[in-house]
Formats: structure tokens, C-alpha cells, sequence
């Protein structure tokens, strides 16, 4: 397990602490471009490498999976010929929010909503489509937090 993983202190009657890491797997048309992209916003590196599957990881831990649409024979992935991410969104909350959007403006990424305040979370964030359609929100660590 990462060192950077802890407990969850949600609990159930039945149900013990537990590590959860969420690893979102999202289906591109190009996962090498698809990659560099996310790379370069994240600040991240290639865990994987490759034309059908890639592991985007920051540091030890991958935050990220991209996948081919036509390989593997997942049946479960879902139709490449319908609009992606609809109802999903990708939120990273970065720890250096203004390199992140620097990283986010030399890629010439699609803004959807620019840098904002969300009073409600205590953060601020930008909202972006990928080159694939998706949306990702870069949001700021909040304040003590």
C-alpha cells in the first residue's frame, strides 16, 4: 500500500477501516496522445506505456488508467460511438493548483469554466474537455486541508 494512503474512517456495523484508492479507467481513441496530455496536465509520468493501456501515476501511485476502445475484448468498456463521460466527471485535486492550470493553458485545453471560486468546497478549480471529450476539473487543496 502507498505510504500516502489512510484508513477511511467511514465506517458500517459490518464493515472494518479500509484503504481506498479510486483509479478511474477512461476509454480514448489514441492512448499514447492520450497519455502525454494527461501527463503533462497532471504533472505526471507513463506507468505503463503502450498503444492499448496506460497507467498514469504520480510518483508510486497510478491516479489514472487510459484504454483503447477496440482491445481486450472488455465487453463492459462501453460504445465508442457514442458521446463520452456523460453524468462523469474526472476532479483531481492537485497540491500546486497554479502550475496545474499553467500546465492545463500550454496545452491550449478547452475551458469550460474558467478559474473560479466554489465557496461551497473551500476551493478554487477550472473546468476543461480532454481531446477525447471528457471533462476534468483541477481543483486547489483547500485551506487546511
Amino acid at each position: 500500500m502507498s505510504k500516502n494512503v489512510k484508513p477511511s474512517t467511514a465506517t458500517s456495523k459490518s464493515a472494518k477501516p479500509c484503504a481506498v484508492i479510486a483509479q478511474p479507467l477512461i476509454c480514448v481513441r489514441d492512448v499514447e496522445a492520450a497519455s502525454r496530455w494527461y501527463c503533462t496536465l497532471l504533472g505526471a509520468t507513463s506507468g505503463h506505456g503502450g498503444a492499448e493501456y496506460e497507467r498514469v501515476m504520480i510518483g508510486d501511485d497510478f491516479v489514472m488508467q487510459l484504454h483503447a476502445w477496440d482491445v481486450h475484448e472488455h465487453e463492459h468498456l462501453g460504445d465508442p460511438k457514442l458521446p463520452v463521460g456523460n453524468g462523469a466527471l474526472l476532479w483531481f485535486r492537485v497540491a500546486d493548483f497554479d502550475a496545474a492550470v499553467a500546465r492545463a493553458r500550454s496545452l491550449n485545453a478547452t475551458v469550460l469554466e474558467d478559474v473560479h471560486e466554489n465557496p461551497g468546497a473551500n476551493h478554487v478549480e477550472i473546468w476543461l474537455r480532454d481531446p477525447d471529450g471528457y471533462v476534468v476539473v483541477l481543483a486547489s487543496v483547500p485551506p487546511g486541508g
